[in-house]
């Protein structure tokens, strides 16, 4: 399943790059309302996670290659990450596509990193979710401050 979510979590990634080195070569000013669009993003998802609480439902699920491959490319929100901080973070300052796929390598590390402490992690972040969810939340805050600034 990890195999599958890291793989096609680059594909999609690789895709937005694509995606907004085409914008930004034919539709430059594009960029500047897909940035406010992309804090808009953020602020919701800072929002959600502030409020959210752990899921209890504990129960394993068939894992696969396949199911982890898929899953990212119905996953809006790997859509909406790669967008926002190519565009709010890397065309501003750089419009070669070699760097906009060094982002989705580096978002796909992020992932991976994700994946694991996750698990290495679950039984303490069901014990203090409500702090670690405060401090990802404020950490996306200041992540639409530095873009908006």
């Amino acid at each position: 399943l990890f195999f599958g979510e890291f793989v096609g979590y680059y594909i999609v990634q690789i895709l937005c790059a694509v995606f907004v080195f085409g914008v930004s070569t034919f539709l430059p000013d594009v960029l500047g309302v897909m940035k406010y669009i992309g804090a808009a993003y953020i602020l919701w998802l800072a929002i959600h996670i502030a409020i959210s609480k752990p899921a209890m439902d504990c129960t394993e699920k068939s894992a696969s290659f396949l199911k982890g491959f898929l899953l990212q490319f119905v996953n809006v929100k790997i859509y909406l990450f790669g967008i926002t901080a190519l565009t709010g973070y890397i065309t501003s300052f750089v419009t070669l596509l070699s760097f906009e796929l060094m982002i989705a390598t580096i978002g796909t590390i992020a992932t991976l990193i994700w994946i694991g402490l996750g698990v290495l992690l679950r039984k303490a972040y069901q014990k203090y979710y409500r702090p670690i969810n405060i401090v990802l939340a404020l950490t996306l805050l200041e992540c639409v401050y530095s873009m908006l600034k």
